[in-house]
């Protein structure tokens, strides 16, 4: 399960011979799709080109705290560690791993460690006695109890001409270390989460049909921070736009009875769903064979309700964490509860048509978590901000 897509990452890379090996790295971790922004020690110059890393992280690369002294502009070392999801500092060298175990704050590298609120990962480099030193030793000990981790040096031919532990671990191990890390300690790793997402289409004739004008936005996003959390995801999708995050079982529909069918078929197994899709709720009675004629316009249309998916999946949920969505226009809080009681669900994720910028074709989204015992009003956020709000108030729940 690849836990890096979407990921911001801090890369640090100090003075090493060993640091040429960070231009891999880089490469490793944004075939991945994170996105990295790399900081370099002054001295890290000296073995690896910043032209290099910028030009594979397609972000400048930043090596001192005052950006520019003529401007007075300089690189805020807190907005950095508030920023990332992770810090990698790789290579690691004695001098560096040092300073992070006494605090010391000498230059940018260090500056962002100190004010990272982020996972930390350090990857140690340097010949075999330096590696070995009681003094070395006693400061990856010391970083580790703060609650770093060590990506371990691997044993090899080594600068010095020595063979031994101190090597650099190679970049595609660092990197599948960091995934395999993420997937271990993700709040929803070993979850099984069904999403449902995007409109349904409900045939008049071969060539028309009833819809609406959901995107699929929303129900995407959730996927992607579910995924992000470690779930394994299965994402029943109506017919949008959107490719699909990797690492996501899709599976496309058209109707809603497919819907229903799909839904069904995989609600079993799940340890959550979240109905986020915007399904019909009514359809013609009988689907024309043929097109219909302008000389038929005037022909009436029967229309009967479509399965109803949050209300089969309330009645027969056992385990399972149940999510819906409710998009009302008027009462909106005392609607969504009505819903939440009588389709037995966990939570209502409640939409309002009086909120600019939120429901269809917006990047944006305002919501209103309403449980049975509580009602929580959000501000806008981009959606996926608000999949992320979502997902971890489930994965709170699933504990």
């Amino acid at each position: 399960m690849n836990l890096l897509r979407g990921k911001r990452v801090l890369l640090g890379v100090t003075a090493s011979i060993a640091a040429y090996k960070a231009a891999f790295i880089v490469r490793e971790l944004v075939k991945l799709g994170a996105e990295v922004q790399v900081i370099l020690t002054p001295s890290a110059r000296d073995f690896v080109t910043p032209l290099t890393l910028g030009t594979l992280s397609k972000k400048p690369v930043l090596d001192a705290l005052i950006a520019d002294k003529d401007l007075g502009t300089w690189n805020n070392h807190v907005e950095l560690g508030l920023w990332a999801d992770l810090y990698l500092i790789a290579p690691a060298s004695a001098n560096t791993l040092a300073k992070m175990a006494t605090g010391a704050s000498d230059n940018l590298l260090l500056t962002v460690y100190l004010s990272a609120r982020c996972p930390v990962y350090f990857a140690p480099a340097m010949d075999l006695d330096m590696h070995d030193h009681a003094a070395n030793q006693a400061n990856i000990t010391l970083l580790e109890s703060r609650g770093n981790i060590q990506i371990p040096s691997a044993s090899g031919a080594l600068a010095s001409g020595l063979e031994g532990r101190g090597r650099l671990e190679e970049p595609d191990e660092i990197v599948r270390f960091i995934n395999s890390h993420l997937s271990s300690t993700a709040p929803l790793a070993g979850k099984k989460v069904l999403i449902t997402a995007g409109p349904t289409r409900e045939a008049i004739d071969p060539v028309r049909y009833l819809s609406n004008h959901s995107s699929g936005k929303m129900g995407y996003a959730i996927a992607e921070a579910a995924r992000g959390m470690g779930a394994q995801v299965t994402l029943i999708s109506g017919p949008v736009s959107i490719v699909a995050p990797r690492g996501i079982d899709v599976i496309h529909v058209q109707s809603a009875q497919e819907m229903y069918d799909a839904t069904l078929a995989h609600f079993a197994e799940a340890h959550c769903a979240i109905l986020s899709a915007a399904v019909a709720d009514f359809r013609p009675k009988v689907a024309a064979t043929e097109k219909i004629k302008k000389d038929l316009a005037k022909t009436v249309i029967d229309l009967e309700e479509t399965p109803d998916i949050l209300k089969k999946l309330g009645e027969i949920k056992a385990h399972q964490f149940l999510i819906g969505f409710a998009l009302e226009t008027e009462n909106e809080v005392e609607n969504a509860r009505k819903k939440l009681v009588k389709k037995n669900c966990d939570l209502i994720v409640l939409n309002s048509t009086r909120d600019a910028g939120a429901t269809f074709g917006f990047d944006t989204n305002k919501v209103t978590f309403v449980t049975h015992n509580k009602t929580e009003v959000m501000e806008l956020k981009s959606k996926a901000d608000v999949a992320k709000d979502i997902i971890t108030y489930l994965s709170e729940q699933l504990k």
